[in-house]
């Protein structure tokens, strides 16, 4: 194809699509003229050269099994890279197109002396055209009842990582953070040491005597003090020494300070307590006190949550056999750690063990101020949650806006580009925990909605316990008034906007993300159950249990209760074409009653008639999991994400290749969720709870 042929149709095609009006540029700068057609001719030579050969080679072309679901065409990202050609390089760009309802992507590989816009120009164009066959392949007719291809985006990758002044920003202020608590740590090692000198001199390091009369490590009680005060006095002096401070008593005081905000950084305090089997409220996320059976739930829910998750956000944009994994997960109830509506029943688990814990945290803080409940001591219960979950839920937005930016992609990177350009735009809204007011594919870090939720939901909780104080008979109307009118939003919704009822296998049904999934006006049933459980268990003076027959009865219904609302999101999986009475029904009800089942459970074990539930649920294998669960919890959608948008190839569906996925999963999340544990969340817990 001549420059002058590759001209005209350029000419051509800006007259066909009127280019002024559309405001669509469609120049082509020379350089990338030339570029195409030296590429274009080279290809077409008897042999071809090599470096157009690869670049040939690294187009997307179509596979097998199109009709199951395999069209995505990602071709090869490195090949193309790789390319080095007489007067360019190859650059990888990636062409997303529809065809008749079909949505799908191609990979070509075209000379980086070319902008986006310019590809995308050229693709219109079809100018990627060798013997009069395009190399950018149409779905065949034999398949689809429309053989035209409709261009709707294009982007391209780059060999090398330029992030702007915000991504910088970020990556800064995750490496700030991890650097405080490593530096620390060696600081107060060297305090350690320089300690042993000066109370000890003539006792060897390591001896028996040293360890046993005094804490060197500092380490800080669930108040958040150091544990010895002789201690922190000896290293304050210790410090005095290693920094040749003075001895005014200004100077010991600020010394004292500086040395315990060390202990509060270091590793020598955060990672006590977090391996261990036994829950206490200075080392678990929330504290569970004396509730056998809150550990197991919290983590099983977690781990059914990154089950879904594995599979829901490799299964939008991955697979190779797309339809295939929805006929399966859609039509049978073995797939109910995969299929989206059971899997999103463990959001609401967290939501009823949120309620359960806010209640019984707020009523140990009236406890302890003399019954009162104030003004002030509400709105430090509130400030103290916002304290609480805000240092790690913003090192996850500025992770993900700065490592996404600088890590190589893939050919699935779009997914992970879309959390950069999201969090850039929207991260004052996880600042201000409202981000689930907005759509879900608009959120940073979309996974961070339930915080901004159970946010919203904590706020309340000091209204619900002042009701309760002032007359239970009142908070019991409000709060049937409130599981009212959250169940009748649902019901209405579903039937108006005709909504699935569970999360769409799909990203199509934009209005239920919009208007139902992460609204509290939809998802507050099972907090105020929590809420309602906490302050029963709390201040209860009786068992409510008198019976055999009675924990029988409430044990049939738990049981029955959960098989029903999972087994009806199978019979209710189609999307209704007409509002649907049992949809709506479903909607509006299954949420309160899946909550009513888990705190059956929790009550039930509490009131010494779990049964073999209980010996489950209580393992010790639970606590270490569970101190570490927040952390997992927002790591966890950025390591898949990671891993999806690295892939070059898309993923094929089997049982096996899913379950080992989410092994892997699970593994990486684990240990990535300990180490922010230790180096993010509790050095900030503990300047939380001194401050308090």
């Amino acid at each position: 194809m001549s420059r002058v042929w590759l001209a005209l149709l350029l000419w051509a095609a800006g007259a066909a699509v009127g280019a002024p009006d559309g405001g669509r540029s469609l120049n082509v700068s020379d350089r990338c003229l030339s570029d195409v057609q030296v590429f274009l001719r080279d290809i077409s030579l008897d042999p071809p050269q090599h470096y157009a050969a690869l670049m040939y080679d690294a187009f997307g072309k179509m596979g097998s099994d199109v009709a199951g679901g395999n069209v995505n065409m990602p071709g090869s990202l490195q090949e193309c890279l790789s390319v080095r050609g007489p007067a360019f390089s190859g650059q990888y760009c990636q062409v997303f197109l529809k065809q008749d309802n079909i949505q799908y992507f191609v990979g070509i590989c075209v000379p980086d002396s070319c902008e986006e816009d310019e590809v995308e120009t050229l693709v219109i164009c079809e100018a990627f055209q060798v013997a009069e066959s395009s190399l950018i392949p149409a779905l065949p007719s034999i398949l689809v009842s429309q053989s035209a291809q409709g261009i709707f985006m294009t982007q391209c990758a780059s060999d090398t990582a330029s992030p702007d002044l915000s991504a910088v920003t970020c990556l800064f202020v995750c490496v700030a953070m991890i650097a405080v608590p490593l530096a620390a740590t060696l600081l107060t090692a060297l305090i350690r040491w320089q300690h042993h000198k000066v109370v000890n001199p003539g006792v060897p390091r390591g001896s028996s005597s040293l360890t046993a009369t005094s804490n060197l490590y500092g380490t800080l009680s669930p108040n958040g003090t150091p544990s010895g005060r002789n201690d922190t006095k000896n290293n304050v002096h210790a410090v005095q020494q290693l920094g040749e401070m003075g001895g005014s008593r200004s100077e010991e005081e600020d010394t004292g300070y500086v040395y315990w905000c060390l202990q509060a950084f270091s590793l020598q305090n955060t990672t006590q307590g977090v391996l261990s089997t036994t829950s206490s409220s200075s080392t678990s996320a929330d504290p569970v006190g004396s509730y056998a059976s809150v550990n197991g739930i919290r983590i099983l829910s977690l781990l059914w949550i990154i089950c879904g998750h594995s599979t829901q956000l490799s299964a939008w944009n991955n697979l190779d056999n797309e339809k295939e994994w929805k006929k399966t997960v859609e039509s049978s109830p073995l797939y109910v750690f995969a299929f989206s509506g059971p899997v999103y029943l463990g959001v609401d688990t967290f939501l009823l063990l949120g309620g359960l814990l806010s209640a019984r945290s707020l009523l140990g803080s009236i406890q302890r101020a003399e019954d009162k409940l104030s003004r002030g001591l509400v709105a430090h219960f509130i400030f103290k949650r916002f304290k609480r979950v805000q240092p790690l839920h913003l090192f996850i937005v500025c992770l993900s806006i700065g490592f996404y930016s600088v890590a190589q992609r893939g050919a699935f990177w779009f997914i992970a580009e879309d959390q950069v350009i999201n969090c850039k735009k929207y991260w004052w809204s996880n600042l201000l925990l409202v981000n689930n007011l907005f759509t879900i594919t608009d959120i940073c870090a979309p996974w961070t909605w339930y915080l901004s939720l159970d946010f919203q939901f904590y706020v309340t909780t000091p209204l619900l316990i002042y009701l309760y104080r002032l007359n239970r008979y009142v908070l019991l109307v409000v709060s049937a008034l409130l599981l009212l009118l959250s169940g009748l939003a649902s019901a209405v919704i579903t039937a108006l906007l005709q909504l699935p009822v569970h999360q769409p296998t799909t990203l199509t049904y934009e209005s239920y993300f919009q208007y139902y999934y992460n609204k509290p006006y939809t998802r507050y049933g099972p907090y105020l159950i929590g809420i309602l459980l906490g302050i029963y268990i709390t201040n209860r003076r009786d068992q409510l249990l008198k019976h055999q027959w009675q924990a029988v009865l409430g044990w049939v219904s738990c049981l029955v209760g959960m098989a029903a609302v999972v087994v009806l999101a199978y019979v209710l999986k189609d999307v209704p074409d007409h509002p649907s009475v049992a949809h709506a029904l479903y909607q509006g009800v299954h949420r309160p009653l899946w909550a009513l089942s888990v705190a059956w459970i929790i009550l039930a074990c509490e009131e010494g008639y779990g049964g073999e539930p209980v010996g489950l649920l209580s393992l010790g294998v639970w606590a270490p999991l569970s101190h570490i669960s927040f952390s997992c919890y927002l790591i966890h959608p950025f390591l898949i994400i990671l891993y999806n948008g690295k892939q070059e190839t898309t993923m094929h569906f089997t049982n096996f290749n899913f379950m080992y996925l989410f092994l892997g999963h699970v593994t990486l999340t684990l240990a990535a969720g300990y180490v922010l544990t230790v180096l993010v969340e509790k050095p900030y817990l503990f300047l939380r709870r001194s401050s308090g």
